[in-house]
Order: C-alpha cells, then sequence, then structure tokens
C-alpha cells in the first residue's frame, strides 16, 4: 500500500501554522501512517485514515452539513479510504455519494485540517479512531441535494452557524480558518 503521498500532504500541513491541539493530531496521525502499513483500510481496527469535505460555497459563507444518522449530529462531507491513498479524490467521492453534488471544485490540494476523533463501538465494530485528512472544496448552493441513507438530513449553513448545530472544537476549528480566510 502507498504511503508516501499521505505522509507528504501531512508532512506539509505540519509545516503549516497549526493551533497546538491540531499539530498534536497531525504529528499523531503521522505517526500512525509510518507505523501501520494498513492505514488505509479499515480492517485496521484501532483506527484508520478518512478523506473529509468542508464543502463550501464560493463566497466562502456557507457551508454543506450533513446530519449523519450514525452519529447523530451534524458534520461535513466524508468517508473511509478504503485503501486509497489520494484522500482528496476520497473526500470528492464521498461528497458527491452523501450530497450528491456533482460539480465539486477543490479550492487547493493541501489539506485544509486534520482531525483525530473517536468512533464508539457499534454492532459489529469495535470502538476506534478515525484519522480524518480534510479538504476544502467549492460547490453551487443551488445544485440539487441527494439525501442519502447515511444522513438524515442535508443543509447548506451559514459558516458563523455552524458551532450552534455542532459545537464541537473540530467544527469550530474549521468555521475559524474559513472565517479568517
Amino acid at each position: 500500500m502507498h504511503r508516501a503521498a499521505v505522509l507528504k500532504l501531512l508532512q506539509a500541513h505540519a509545516g503549516r501554522d497549526l493551533d497546538h491541539h491540531e499539530a498534536a493530531m497531525t504529528l499523531a496521525t503521522i505517526e500512525f501512517v509510518e507505523t501501520h502499513e494498513d492505514c488505509l483500510l479499515r480492517s485496521q481496527l484501532s483506527g484508520h485514515l478518512t478523506g473529509s469535505a468542508w464543502v463550501v460555497d464560493r463566497t466562502r459563507n456557507q457551508t454543506l452539513l450533513t446530519h449523519h444518522r450514525k452519529l447523530d449530529k451534524w458534520l461535513q462531507l466524508g468517508g473511509h479510504a478504503d485503501g486509497d491513498p489520494d484522500l482528496l479524490a476520497v473526500a470528492l467521492r464521498e461528497a458527491q455519494e452523501e450530497g450528491g453534488i456533482t460539480q465539486l471544485l477543490p479550492v487547493s490540494h493541501e489539506l485544509f485540517d486534520v482531525d483525530r476523533h473517536w468512533i464508539p463501538e457499534r454492532k459489529s465494530e469495535p470502538a476506534h479512531w478515525h484519522f480524518d485528512l480534510r479538504f476544502m472544496i467549492e460547490a453551487d448552493p443551488a445544485e440539487p441535494l441527494v439525501v442519502t441513507n447515511e444522513s438524515k438530513d442535508l443543509a447548506w449553513v451559514n459558516v458563523a452557524d455552524v458551532t450552534s448545530l455542532n459545537p464541537e472544537e473540530s467544527m469550530a476549528r474549521m468555521v475559524r480558518k474559513t472565517m479568517a480566510g
């Protein structure tokens, strides 16, 4: 499994001016990728890589969120790498699959944000870490959305209002970055 591209993305991100918490999560993600050859696969039960799309409109005033069915909270679109080392492609694929939007434009090929979060145990899978590589993706709010079985709902939300739906630091950090633009 080819991890060099993932490590290059993460190392470039680690060299940016990150807050203390994100810097620590980025270093933990680098260590995880370096020590787990199967980091891109769900079969790595301690954790695995995911790719997320922080979908924004052209003005960066709105973001597209999903009310995640299993986690029962508003989040950015994203999902498992499933062996794909191109995490930007994963983020784009997940945005299309989870939101039904087809006109997606990466704002950058660099990481927008890195997060590590704990996923609780479910019937068939143990609790584990998601090492989430996030990209800012532009889309048009006028494009019709398609709610899938992974979501309770989808909504374009004013960036400034995101933390009223989900106050977690993971979301607040992306809001701050977007507003600092």
